[in-house]
């Protein structure tokens, strides 16, 4: 299974990973629209939120339009999507996103373009098996 691991102890809050991922994914510089979420957790400290591929929206939505890839990644076809949001809902870790204005649920899909932009190596793309 693919996805983005993440060490919020070499996080500095630059928030490079949430500019890198809504220029990707929706072509504005927003953290709205980023599928990483950097905030403060104290003095000099940060928590960074993303998705571990659970598959628990995957189960949870009712046209099929989740699906897992062949690296274990979670996907949304948007065209299946009915926009019901049952996997926001369903997220226990809060990280299938929705934005001000948009109805079709995103999420992390460890494509690695944050992890190659961030400057103090918070973010690592690894590999594990199920």
């Amino acid at each position: 299974m693919k996805y983005l691991h993440t060490f919020a102890e070499k996080c500095n809050g630059c928030n490079t990973c949430m500019s890198v991922c809504s220029q990707l994914y929706f072509k504005v510089d927003d953290p709205e629209k980023s599928a990483i979420k950097v905030s403060a957790a104290g003095k000099n400290s940060f928590a960074l939120s993303v998705c571990n591929q659970c598959r628990v929206c995957v189960a949870e939505c009712p046209t099929a339009a989740i699906t897992v890839n062949k690296q274990g990644v979670v996907m949304i076809n948007k065209t299946l999507c009915i926009n019901c949001l049952a996997c926001v809902a369903a997220c226990p870790t809060d990280v299938m996103m929705t934005y001000r204005g948009g109805l079709v649920p995103f999420k992390c899909i460890a494509c690695d373009a944050c992890a190659k932009q961030c400057p103090t190596g918070a973010l690592k793309i690894e590999v594990k098996e199920d």
